[in-house]
């Protein structure tokens, strides 16, 4: 059973940076054949999709709120997944998780991938 653990999470004061980690325990997982996100869960919201590569053209992507900030990348010989989080915003605060699926999505606003990790709390706060 494919399972993802993320690491990385902390408190941190507003403009402060943290870098999340995701990688896959059990086995190893083929970045190349998985489409990656990570999601955050704000207090209160839903759980929102942050930054994406996606596995069918090697896209990647972030949602507009993080843009310029946020910056998600792979490490295939590692089987890592990284989210690399700048400049960061009391409204950043939530915990995130890293979510993969085989089958890219049509549109990934609407994405919900099979494979989810427990999360990691991240906390912006001075």
């Amino acid at each position: 059973q494919l399972q993802l653990v993320e690491s990385g999470g902390g408190s941190v004061q507003p403009g402060g940076s943290l870098r999340l980690s995701c990688t896959s325990s059990g086995w190893a997982l083929d970045l190349d054949s998985f489409s990656v996100g990570w999601f955050r869960r704000a207090p209160g919201k839903n759980r929102d999709l942050v930054a994406w590569i996606n596995s069918r053209d090697g896209t990647r992507g972030v949602a507009d709120d993080v843009r310029g900030r946020f910056t998600m990348f792979k490490d295939n010989a590692k089987n890592t997944v990284y989210l690399d989080m700048n400049s960061l915003k009391s409204e950043d605060t939530g915990v995130y998780y890293c979510a993969v699926d085989r089958i890219p999505p049509i549109r990934f606003a609407t994405w919900r991938p099979d494979h989810w990790g427990q999360g990691t709390q991240v906390t912006v706060s001075s």
